[in-house]
């Protein structure tokens, strides 16, 4: 309901909101994965750290990774995932969170995140998964060359779309 557009919007304070999830994990290396975690909500005052500490547990439960040492790239985005939701974020941004993965891997972040709009999170989804983006969008738009061509709901898009350029990308990947 507030227009973020709108020059009298503190768009910082929208953004104290939001979380987001790059392509390519952004954890802090020397840092363990407790504190990539619990780094932001501690200095910004959210949490003390005990709080933190035990809300990044249960969200490490969450995304079954409570006992990882080592990870891989599947585990990464998930404790990426995991770090952005420590803020308690109303709303989470994702950019191609599976682009940087293994096949093998690229199902445990999309059940993670299935799993987040079972549970009634709002996400802005910016991907090639057209399976994911089909079962669990509730709103789509098809881009191309920085411009939306086609939105609508799911099946609008995916089972009546109306641009050509939106039935030929279909074509090819579905």
């Amino acid at each position: 309901g507030i227009d973020i557009t709108d020059p009298k919007t503190d768009i910082n304070k929208v953004r104290q909101h939001m979380g987001m999830v790059f392509q390519h994990f952004n954890l802090f290396p020397h840092k363990t994965i407790m504190e990539n975690i619990t780094l932001a909500p501690v200095r910004l005052k959210l949490m003390k750290s005990e709080e933190a500490k035990e809300e990044a547990l249960r969200l490490l439960k969450l995304v079954n990774l409570e006992e990882k040492a080592e990870l891989s790239g599947g585990q990464k985005q998930r404790i990426a995932i995991v770090r952005s939701l420590a803020m308690k974020p109303k709303m989470m941004l994702f950019d191609e969170p599976t682009s940087a993965l293994d096949p093998e891997m690229v199902g445990e972040v999309l059940e993670v995140m299935k799993n987040l709009a079972d549970q009634g999170m709002t996400m802005a989804v910016v991907t090639h998964e057209m399976g994911f983006a089909k079962e669990v969008g509730t709103r789509v738009m098809f881009m191309d060359e920085g411009r939306i061509l086609e939105q609508g709901t799911p099946e609008d898009i995916f089972d009546h779309p109306k641009e050509a350029r939106t039935q030929e990308f279909l074509s090819k990947v579905l």
